[in-house]
């Protein structure tokens, strides 16, 4: 498994959720080398935009939005389905999840936001 390091935009939206549902997505959230070499499109996607890799992670109600740098899995936000499920249906994009996002100047944005954060 890749060390995971969460910045201190995606800690905060962690620490948003119950203490119960932090230690569930937690538990499940875990990224070897093999899945993202292997993407299965219902647990693990890619997001791609001018050369640059963006993983997705996602169980149950949420979405874990990460990079791999350095031998470790940087993540950059952590997202509840219906923030998505919501921008989708307001956005009118009739593709899928990961293809909307890859054309989304706001949802780059976000991420952006995350990668310049200070990592915890």
């Amino acid at each position: 498994m890749l060390e995971i390091v969460f910045n201190e935009i995606s800690a905060a939206e962690m620490s948003q959720m119950g203490t119960m549902e932090q230690l569930d997505l937690l538990d499940q959230f875990h990224v070897k080398k093999d899945d993202l070499e292997h993407l299965d499109g219902d647990k693990f996607g890619v997001i791609e935009r001018d050369n640059k890799k963006l993983y997705r992670f996602r169980t149950k109600d949420w979405r874990i939005y990460f990079e791999v740098k350095d031998g470790a899995v940087i993540v950059h936000r952590v997202f509840h389905k219906g923030t998505l499920s919501d921008f989708l249906f307001r956005s009118k994009m009739p593709v899928a999840e990961d293809e909307a996002l890859a054309q989304s100047k706001h949802f780059w944005k976000l991420i952006d936001e995350g990668r310049k954060a200070k990592r915890l």
